[in-house]
């Protein structure tokens, strides 16, 4: 009788230890899994622009999962309109003038799928479109017939100095002096934004796009003023690539990214 008791409590202790083991291991399990169903759902929450700054060293590129693109202008949009996730200063401003006027951008534009007349530049030697769909275009030469097709799918379209068109560089080195230079190109059937990293020659800033090895590539205006932009994180915070300026405010055209 007494042998029977100690091995039924024996057993029963045996019982219960098995029972507790098992509890404890569905506990740690559940702590475990935690973390990871909180990682999962941070992945699911991709940022609306992706930054590249290890592909080349020396340039930082911004790729924007955007669903349109106009080309504002007169006013810079809004860092409280949470649709914007891009914005940066496209076409060449002709004049610093306290008033805005379509004239004074540099070459035609189509903004919200109107077409305008812009000034004469030397400078604008092809365009970007976007025709309002899926769809972009880059131009080396002369793009009024791209413009004008354009406007009739409400897109937009601006001139600039194409600097890679179909892989190839194109020719003249055009401009003199170091700065923080800026491309908008083509990579991989992608659209993104490529920025020197520091301050290079115009040479040293074609060679890293170069590295790069976009299809396209298209300057946009920079310098002090002409150079503040900003985008977007996933938290809807607001990240300024440059400062504003002084000159900021004679800044007259935007190319934007929407979500």
């Amino acid at each position: 009788m007494t042998l029977f008791n100690n091995n039924l409590a024996a057993s029963r202790l045996s019982v219960s230890c098995i029972a507790l083991a098992v509890l404890s291991l569905c506990c740690c399990t559940g702590k475990s899994s935690q973390p990871a169903m909180d990682n999962d759902t941070t992945t699911t929450l991709s940022s609306p622009v992706v930054i590249d700054d290890t592909t080349v060293e020396g340039l930082i590129v911004y790729y924007p999962q955007f669903s349109r693109i106009d080309l504002v202008c007169d006013t810079m949009p809004s860092k409280q309109d949470s649709s914007v996730i891009f914005c940066a200063e496209a076409a060449f401003t002709h004049e610093l003038l306290d008033h805005f006027a379509h004239s004074n951008i540099d070459g035609d534009h189509v903004s919200g799928g109107k077409r305008y007349a812009g000034a004469k530049c030397k400078d604008n030697s092809g365009a970007f479109a976007w025709f309002g769909d899926s769809t972009w275009e880059f131009v080396n030469g002369e793009y009024g017939e791209l413009l004008d097709s354009v406007a009739q799918t409400g897109g937009m379209g601006f001139g600039q100095a194409i600097i890679i068109h179909d892989g190839e560089s194109i020719r003249p080195l055009w401009r003199d002096g170091v700065n923080q230079y800026r491309a908008l190109c083509e990579k991989d059937g992608r659209l993104c934004i490529a920025d020197s990293r520091d301050e290079v020659t115009y040479e040293r800033f074609v060679a890293l796009l170069e590295a790069f090895a976009p299809r396209h590539a298209l300057y946009m205006d920079m310098g002090a003023g002409w150079n503040h932009s900003w985008w977007r994180d996933a938290g809807g915070n607001v990240h300024e690539i440059h400062p504003v300026a002084d000159k900021s405010r004679y800044c007259t055209n935007w190319i934007t990214f929407y979500k």
